[in-house]
């Protein structure tokens, strides 16, 4: 089914001018700027807002209004985009591994991008959050590859890759996935689990994430804790004390419309009385 995307409202959204075709360096602007851009964010499923993953949808809250996502719209965005420059793209899913004791078996609950441009193939993922990729990285398992912000490795194991990142001078694994293709019709049993049920960390708290080009940062908030990372110059740590600082990080800082409605302002209050997450 032919999908309809806006290609010029997405180049504005994200500050794109360059070319419209399918080349690895195109591959690698959009997916610098699209993080930069479309911050990582749960405020739909924190605020009991449906999260919907048809394309309309998608363009509307991410194109649009100006908003966020979390993994299976942001990588869904970025499939239909670069299936309409001409891309050769699958969907794929992960197991999270990130902060997760060794062994534990984690249910697949995370989306990225196989894609084969000129003879290569690559591994993408605009939508994983604090430490999420920049660039896409050659489906190659030769060594560390280089991305505008942390170095990242793919080990093999048998048909499974693991993406790590090397954070504090020590690999750490991200996820792990293989190469057997999904579709939309898969990610809907998956997002909806991780926006309706009371359990998960989509619902329970709030989180966004966002990269930024010039300096080199990443910016993350979990419940009213904001962490700014600058490549290799450390970590800042400040807590917001007011749903106003918190309200203007979420629009400043990860440049986020938030949405008009009315449970927002009680949401954030409930997050100042727990003093976090």
């Amino acid at each position: 089914m032919k999908i309809s995307i806006n290609l010029d409202a997405y180049f504005e959204r994200i500050g794109y001018r360059g070319e419209q075709k399918a080349t690895p360096e195109v591959l690698q602007e959009l997916h610098l700027l699209h993080p930069k851009a479309i911050a990582f964010e749960n405020l739909n499923p924190f605020l009991g807002i449906p999260v919907n993953l048809d394309p309309e949808s998608l363009q509307q809250k991410l194109v649009h209004d100006e908003r966020g996502g979390y993994c299976f719209e942001h990588n869904l965005l970025f499939k239909h985009v670069l299936e309409a420059l001409g891309f050769f793209v699958k969907g794929l899913v992960a197991r999270i591994l990130w902060n997760v004791p060794e062994n534990r078996i984690t249910p697949r609950g995370h989306m990225l991008l196989y894609i084969e441009v000129d003879g290569k193939e690559y591994a993408a993922d605009v939508g994983f959050g604090g430490l999420g990729l920049t660039g896409p990285l050659l489906l190659e398992t030769a060594g560390e590859q280089e991305t505008p912000h942390e170095p990242y490795q793919l080990i093999r194991n048998g048909g499974e890759y693991t993406l790590q990142s090397f954070v504090k001078d020590e690999w750490k694994s991200l996820y792990r996935f293989n190469l057997d293709e999904h579709f939309r019709e898969d990610y809907e049993v998956i997002n909806w689990y991780l926006s309706n049920h009371p359990e998960s960390h989509f619902v329970t708290g709030l989180i966004a994430a966002r990269s930024d080009i010039n300096p080199k940062r990443r910016y993350a908030l979990r419940g009213n804790e904001l962490s700014i990372h600058t490549l290799n110059e450390g970590t800042e740590k400040r807590i917001l004390h007011t749903t106003y600082e918190l309200k203007e990080t979420l629009e400043q800082t990860f440049r986020i419309k938030l949405p008009d409605v009315p449970q927002l302002d009680e949401k954030f209050e409930e997050i100042m009385k727990k003093g976090g997450i």
